[in-house]
């Protein structure tokens, strides 16, 4: 008798440790497949890093961390539209650098010849004078809708190498990368363009209040991404290809069309990056993006975005852009080497790739089950 009520009694505490076990795995398993994850994440990693790094939480710094997000997650939104797709673009900062140097050189109030002289473009696009609408009521919107046009045009050639001719994302935008960084380069001779107008440098650095112009132009661009993505057929489109391209194509679906257009809208959030960036900078830089790549990528990714295409939503790319901001912050203030911070970025970046895929795996098991 005693030793069944033993039985019984231990079988009811084996019961309720693997019920408890069971919740731990269950609620562990509800948390990693959250769409919130990253931003849970974010604010794990600020509090565990807070008594560590008291200046975090001041409001310099977390205004600082807020207007560093703006201009990454406008680049981060194309890259994301092009992952959805199973694609890649590494030209981004490519355009970025183009763009920022076309838009200077038509807005720009004067030049150097001593620095400009050698340029290609010195005697009959720039001048002393400076650019040629220099001084003109038209400078700024022009000097922006160029910006935009080059990098719409940059994407629709990414596309149609990709779509038309049917070569690896990887491999087109890589080249593209390589060519229009260093034609940034060729047309400045390596020098900033400076002297813009002080209206489009309060893009970058003032606003309404406390809310600053940048988070204007992005939240617009998001809030356009979100829709495409959420409400329209096109977004529907865009989701299939990267699933599968095939079926799509055997379903009707432009799919040529679909990543002509993926690609497109890719170079213009570059270009309307570049536009915050190089206002923000005061200046065209043919640098500019040179060493953001794994920025871009990493914030996209580490949203949940997947490389493997078909998934990807606005909102996760955001709390990816505040992590790797947040990540970025921090390995500065704890006064870390360049080659560190890149490392542990790097880590980051694989931690976010695994992390991908055991999200799909765990998500197959439950639609299995």
């Amino acid at each position: 008798m005693n030793k069944n009520r033993t039985k019984v009694e231990s079988q009811g505490l084996m019961a309720r440790i693997i019920g408890i076990s069971g919740f731990d795995r269950f609620f562990f398993r509800r948390l990693l497949l959250s769409e919130y994850f990253v931003l849970y994440l974010c604010i794990f990693y600020f509090l565990v890093l807070l008594p560590f790094i008291p200046r975090l939480a001041s409001p310099d710094n977390l205004r600082n961390i807020f207007s560093n997000m703006w201009p990454l997650l406008a680049v981060a939104i194309g890259q994301t539209i092009v992952l959805i797709i199973a694609g890649i673009d590494l030209s981004q900062p490519g355009i970025m650098a183009v763009t920022s140097v076309v838009g200077a050189l038509v807005m720009t109030k004067c030049a150097n010849p001593d620095l400009f002289a050698k340029s290609p473009v010195w005697g009959w696009f720039i001048t002393e004078g400076g650019g040629p609408l220099a001084g003109s009521i038209l400078a700024v919107p022009m000097g922006i809708i160029a910006m935009l046009v080059v990098g719409i045009l940059i994407g629709l050639l990414n596309g149609i190498a990709v779509a038309k001719l049917n070569m690896p994302s990887f491999m087109v935008t890589l080249v593209t990368w390589m060519f229009f960084s260093n034609l940034a380069i060729f047309l400045t001779k390596s020098e900033n363009v400076i002297n813009l107008p002080g209206a489009f440098n309060a893009i970058g650095g003032k606003g309404i209040s406390f809310i600053p112009f940048s988070l204007f132009v992005t939240g617009t661009l998001a809030v356009i991404a979100h829709i495409l993505l959420s409400r329209t057929m096109a977004g529907r489109w865009l989701y299939a290809a990267g699933t599968n391209i095939r079926t799509s194509v055997v379903s009707g679906i432009p799919a040529k069309k679909v990543i002509i257009f993926a690609f497109m809208f890719s170079g213009f959030c570059a270009a309307a990056g570049s536009v915050l960036y190089s206002a923000r900078l005061e200046a065209g830089r043919p640098t500019l993006g040179s060493t953001m790549l794994m920025d871009i990528i990493g914030a996209s990714v580490i949203g949940g975005t997947s490389l493997f295409g078909g998934k990807g939503k606005v909102v996760w790319t955001l709390f990816g852009v505040l992590f790797f901001v947040l990540l970025a912050n921090t390995l500065n203030q704890l006064r870390l080497d360049t080659f560190k911070i890149n490392i542990v970025k790097g880590l980051v970046i694989l931690a976010a790739a695994f992390l991908d895929v055991a999200r799909t795996r765990l998500k197959q098991r439950e639609v299995a089950v």
